[in-house]
């Protein structure tokens, strides 16, 4: 029992001391991006020795994947939540799109810091994310919104254009989110307003998806998104 007892406090300490130094590597970023980041700097800021930090992390590209998958999982909850009540690929698909939008349009901060700050690439197996985990990987999410695109017959595509058809979606709302979070109220751009703009753009995905990868419900789909498709 004491046994027990004893490594139950050393990997709370452990827990607090990652947590501390996670929220160092954040206040870093922010303040001089995340290539100015350095495993000695953190270990200086953090008041723990390079040991410390090695042994947590490893190394920086890990270390900064930990500091920000946070975030992530806190998107990724609200894009579940948001696509739970949507009946059919399509619907699902807009209601991700919109939680992915707003959410980033809500913390500009954190959006920038996570979809837009660059970093050094970490392997997948470093993140508190689960690789290929719906449940764990908002990439994985989309994807398999993609994937009941092809289920329901709107869509006929192979495992390779499955990638291809989320990549499109996520590259779509995230130039959207970027350009507003990134540009504010740019004098220069006359923009509508945010949601309205989220609907078109994302018609316009669905709609190039669909006839690009045209499955054999395509024809439905289209008149769906856009009745003038038919005509």
């Amino acid at each position: 029992m004491v046994k027990n007892n004893l490594q139950e406090r050393k990997q709370r300490e452990l827990e607090q001391r990652r947590k501390d130094i996670l929220k160092v590597v954040r206040k870093l970023i922010i303040r001089d991006g995340a290539r100015e980041v350095t495993m000695r700097k953190v270990a200086e800021e953090s008041g723990f020795s390079n040991t410390v930090v090695y042994t947590l992390f490893g190394d920086k590209a890990s270390m900064i994947t930990n500091a920000i998958d946070e975030d992530i999982i806190r998107m990724h909850k609200l894009v579940q939540a948001a696509i739970a009540s949507g009946e059919g690929a399509l619907a699902r698909v807009r209601l991700a799109c919109r939680a992915y939008v707003e959410n980033g349009l809500r913390h500009p901060d954190q959006y920038f810091l996570v979809f837009m700050e660059r970093r050094p690439a970490a392997p997948v197996e470093t993140s508190t994310l689960v690789f290929g985990d719906p449940e764990r990987d908002p990439y994985a999410l989309v994807r398999g919104l993609a994937a009941e695109l092809v289920r329901e017959g709107f869509v006929a595509a192979d495992d390779t254009q499955l990638h291809v058809i989320t990549q499109l979606l996520w590259e779509g709302i995230h130039g959207m989110t970027s350009l507003r979070v990134s540009g504010g109220d740019d004098p220069w751009i006359e923009r509508i307003d945010a949601m309205a703009h989220l609907e078109l753009l994302v018609d316009v995905l669905l709609l190039g998806i669909v006839h690009r990868f045209a499955g054999p419900k395509a024809k439905a789909a289209l008149a769906q998104l856009a009745p003038a498709a038919e005509g």
